[in-house]
């Protein structure tokens, strides 16, 4: 297979609806996406990332006049949540409707939906007029691709369309909140934080993941976003012997001598780059990247989810 890349979201649209998969850009990371009722093109997205079959996908809309066609109902604290959040970096689990088919829910009764804030992203999805399901644009298990070209390097020749745009600007995969039990949960953090979320419902608390069976939301059972290289976490630079074959991500800079070093002005900058330097430092066969460990509050909760499972052995 021969995969196009275009910067036309008509024409990545057109692949879609002919039972194609497209790779696009979202304000979170880049997506795999297939019409959500045509079974045998989401049976594509497992084969082309060599996805589990119980991870469950994300449906991407763009309006919530969709919703009817995916969720049963719609509970109160869901709908205070896409009031707040919807477009944006927010997936919510609702009530699956008969018409979404189990491959896309992992079986499940349920369903996650979200609507991505990116202007290329809705000219696509509306080019498309269909809801979309995506998984992260990568091989299973690797960082989430951030630009087109981290795209390219996991899936060309699998795919049929990669939707060119610029860097993602928020780097992190969407916060996913389950609505479908009495206390919301969030199931993974993102840039919406539970701080914010709170704000809006101040029950919603952090799940506690058992790990078996099949989980509600992508993220949670499998390792993932690790590069090739070791990941280590670190509380400060000054504990780690800079060395050539290793690399250094964080906020506080290290001694001269890293084969690959980022230096982070924020947060939010640790959250957007962290995965294409990840990328980076495969390319240049590092074999050891050193992550600045960060507070698990706000932003930095989720930033140290994605450290931590992509160090796990």
């Amino acid at each position: 297979m021969k995969t196009l890349i275009t910067d036309s979201p008509r024409l990545a649209a057109h692949y879609l609806t002919r039972g194609g998969l497209v790779a696009f850009p979202t304000e979170t990371v880049y997506g795999l996406g297939a019409d959500v009722f045509n079974e045998k093109a989401i049976r594509k997205i497992f084969t082309a990332k060599g996805r589990p079959i119980d991870n469950p996908l994300i449906i991407h809309i763009t309006s919530v006049r969709e919703l009817p066609m995916l969720v049963r109902s719609v509970p109160p604290v869901a709908q205070q949540l896409v009031d707040a959040f919807f477009p944006g970096p927010l997936t919510i689990i609702f009530p699956r409707h008969k018409g979404v088919s189990p491959l896309v829910t992992a079986g499940l009764p349920t369903v996650a939906v979200r609507m991505p804030r990116h202007p290329t992203t809705q000219k696509f999805l509306r080019a498309c007029r269909t809801p979309v399901a995506a998984p992260s644009a990568n091989r299973s298990g690797r960082p989430s691709p951030t630009t087109w070209q981290a795209v390219r390097d996991d899936l060309d020749g699998r795919i049929d369309c990669i939707l060119k745009g610029g860097p993602t600007r928020v780097g992190l995969e969407s916060t996913v909140v389950d609505c479908t039990r009495k206390v919301p949960v969030i199931l993974r953090t993102g840039a919406i934080t539970l701080e914010e979320i709170q704000k809006i419902h101040p029950g919603v608390k952090l799940a506690r993941h058992a790990g078996t069976g099949s989980p509600k939301s992508p993220g949670l059972k499998y390792r993932h976003y690790a590069p090739e290289a070791k990941i280590r976490i670190i509380d400060t630079p000054a504990q780690i012997h800079p060395v050539k074959s290793a690399g250094y991500i964080g906020l506080r800079s290290p001694s001269e001598g890293f084969g690959e070093v980022k230096i982070c002005s924020s947060l939010a900058d640790y959250a957007r780059v962290f995965f294409h330097f990840f990328r980076v430092c495969d390319r240049k066969k590092i074999r050891t990247i050193y992550c600045e460990r960060v507070p698990k509050r706000g932003l930095g909760l989720a930033i140290m989810d994605r450290l931590e499972r992509a160090a796990h052995p």
